[in-house]
Order: structure tokens, then sequence, then C-alpha cells
């Protein structure tokens, strides 16, 4: 994946995303993954807080937040759009191991087959793979320490979750998807 860091001297300059201002910014990093280009926007006004770093996903269905917030339940507009995370233990696809497609919540592009998922024990649906070319993947640096992938569907740019490395689970790949319940929608097996 190629990083490119684009550093402005000014905090003045304002990005624009559907002719809205959004806030002003120092930084932007911009990814291309699998022809995907992935955008992070970081104001950090020189106070180096990563929470102030925000992340936008190619959105192929080329949908306003506007009708977004239409589409989805307010609650899946926070994880799916906002990239906020659910309470563990609290998704109702935690604990399901039926067998079946799990389907992006918010397009309904297929993204997980049931036959990678494992009980990880951490409160959210874990996967050690995913169907090919339905992710875009790209670095999350908002928590110091602790690397981290996130991961968004490759069609509409919606927030998944995160993959973790190196975990050690007894899984054919070394690797989690970390991934939001309420990101996902289970189709069972027919």
């Amino acid at each position: 994946m190629k990083r490119f860091l684009f550093n402005l001297k000014t905090t003045t300059f304002q990005r624009s995303f559907n002719n809205r201002l959004l806030f002003p910014i120092n930084n932007i990093y911009i990814s291309n993954n699998n022809n995907n280009i992935c955008i992070n926007l970081n104001n950090n006004n020189n106070n180096n807080n990563n929470n102030n770093k925000r992340h936008y996903c190619n959105n192929k269905m080329n949908l306003s937040e506007d009708e977004w917030r239409v589409k989805l339940t307010p609650a899946q507009f926070k994880v799916l759009r906002e990239k906020g995370t659910e309470r563990p233990d609290s998704g109702e696809y935690n604990k399901n191991y039926e067998k079946g497609v799990y389907n992006c919540a918010a397009c309904d592009t297929p993204l997980f087959k049931s036959e990678h998922k494992f009980s990880s024990g951490c409160g959210w649906p874990s996967f050690y793979d995913s169907i090919p070319g339905a992710l875009v993947l790209h670095e999350d640096p908002s928590l110091p320490g602790r690397p981290r992938t996130e991961i968004c569907c490759a069609k509409c740019g919606s927030h998944m979750g995160h993959v973790f490395k190196g975990e050690k689970f007894n899984t054919p790949i070394d690797q989690r998807h970390c991934v939001n319940s309420i990101s996902l929608k289970f189709l069972p097996k027919k």
C-alpha cells in the first residue's frame, strides 16, 4: 500500500465533502488499496491528539451523509459512517454460529463466510478471513502503541471494525477481523 503525506503549514485550509465544510486540517494521508482510495484527515492543531483523525473510504455508491442517515438507523450510522464501536457482548452475531454469509448492513455486499468465524472471546464477531475483494484495509493510527488496520466495505466504504495480527489464535491465518455486529446482516444458508 502506498501512503502519501501532504503537510500543510496552515490550519486555515478547509476540506469540503459534498459541498460542506468539515474542519481545518494539518495532514492528509492518502492510501490506494485495491484501487480504492482512502483519505485520513488529521486535525491535530499541533497537539498530536490521535483522537482527531478521521478516515473517509471510497464510497462507490455516491450517497451523501444525509442519504446515509435516512438509509441507516441512528446506531448503524454511528458505527458504519462515523466509525464508532458497539459495546462488547452487545451485538446479535457475536455468538451466532449458523451456516451462512455475513453481508454489509449498509449495502448488502457479502463480506464474510460463516466458516471463517471463530470464538475469540473479545465480545465482537471474529473472522480469520474475508471474502476476497470485499474489504478495503488501511492503517489506523488512532491507538498509539497498538497497531491495527481498519476494515471498510469495498463497495460503500462503511466501517466494519479492525484487523489484528499475531494474536496466536488457533486459526489457519494468524489474524482476527474484529467486526461490529451492527455493521453486518446475516443471511442463513438455505
